[in-house]
């Protein structure tokens, strides 16, 4: 996916950062070391072949002049903050982190290498795979995702905070930030934003349901997971999570979108029944929050297509009928 987020350096640049990570013994020679994994839509990531035929992969973060959405501030630094944690409060399986740099000192941005996992993606591959495979990859990625979400933090919002005491304080700031950002950049998202503000206020109450913050990924899909003989061998890209409610998760969406899948065998892996009529509406609002994103980010992403501004669109509006507000 093309991106104007992706910071990509040239193969002297890409040859300092394996020294300083890995020593000069391993920087590689000749051609054909570096390739880019071009399946991500936010970081530049390189699989490269260091000298000794090892294999591992570079992530990059943004370049500074790039203006992203707010929540995505800073997002390589949630990455890393919640590999540590699934890595030591799970037995979740997730890539090590081989070395980090914050340095800025060789390239722009921060970066970090971690082995490459030599499986599949499970977004490039599911389709290909018989359905009773796919539902059971669903329901171990339910079972995953409860125990991500068993990591319990201290406040609601932002890993490394400011936090709030509330869900309610949280969520409304996520999803008013999101706003700020489209009108900030002009987006048509088909609906005068203020109209937006009002149906989350008026459903806002749903949310004070949830009291106790959990770690969530918020972005799980099939694309950040890694499989092998029918097999969850890792989960990939962490940069989205915040302590908020499990029911936020992507896996959930489908219950109201049906154009995300059905949601089944991801919940029995998970563990969770049928939605309360109070749950139902809090993932509507998180079905409205993921869409406004979706809509919005084409812009910052600087999208040279339509595509996934014409296929979000639609379910925007599908996510306020759901809140009550049907377009005249």
């Amino acid at each position: 996916m093309e991106s104007i987020t992706k910071n990509r350096q040239s193969p002297d640049v890409l040859r300092a950062m394996i020294e300083r990570a890995y020593g000069a013994g391993q920087v590689p020679a000749g051609d054909g070391w570096a390739s880019e994994l071009g399946h991500g839509w936010f970081n530049v990531a390189y699989r490269i072949r260091l000298r000794d035929g090892a294999e591992v992969v570079l992530k990059i973060a943004p370049p500074p002049g790039v203006e992203v959405m707010t929540y995505e501030h800073g997002a390589m630094s949630i990455e890393l903050t919640t590999l540590d944690l699934l890595r030591t409060r799970t037995a979740v399986p997730v890539p090590a982190v081989d070395f980090a740099d914050r340095s800025r000192e060789l390239c722009d941005a921060d970066y970090f290498f971690m082995p490459y996992i030599d499986a599949d993606n499970l977004g490039i591959v599911a389709e290909s795979l018989p359905a009773a495979e796919r539902d059971a990859l669903a329901e171990q990625l339910g079972a995953v995702n409860r125990e991500i979400n068993s990591v319990r933090g201290e406040h609601f919002g932002p890993l490394a905070g400011p936090g709030h005491a509330t869900w309610r304080q949280a969520f409304t700031t996520m999803i008013e930030n999101v706003l700020l950002d489209g009108e900030r950049r002009g987006v048509d998202i088909g609906w005068e934003y203020d109209t937006v503000r009002t149906v989350v206020a008026a459903h806002a109450d749903s949310l004070d349901e949830v009291t106790e913050p959990r770690l969530v990924e918020w972005d799980l899909w099939a694309s950040n997971v890694m499989v092998r003989d029918g097999r969850i061998v890792c989960v990939i890209d962490h940069e989205r999570a915040f302590y908020g409610d499990p029911l936020i998760e992507a896996g959930f969406t489908g219950t109201q979108l049906p154009a995300f899948g059905d949601p089944a065998p991801f919940m029995r892996g998970y563990g969770h029944g049928e939605l309360t009529g109070t749950e139902q509406t809090r993932r509507r609002l998180y079905c409205l929050h993921l869409l406004l994103i979706m809509v919005i980010e084409t812009v910052y992403r600087g999208h040279t297509d339509t595509d996934q501004y014409d296929r979000a669109r639609p379910r925007l509006d599908d996510s306020m009928a759901l809140l009550g507000r049907v377009r005249r």
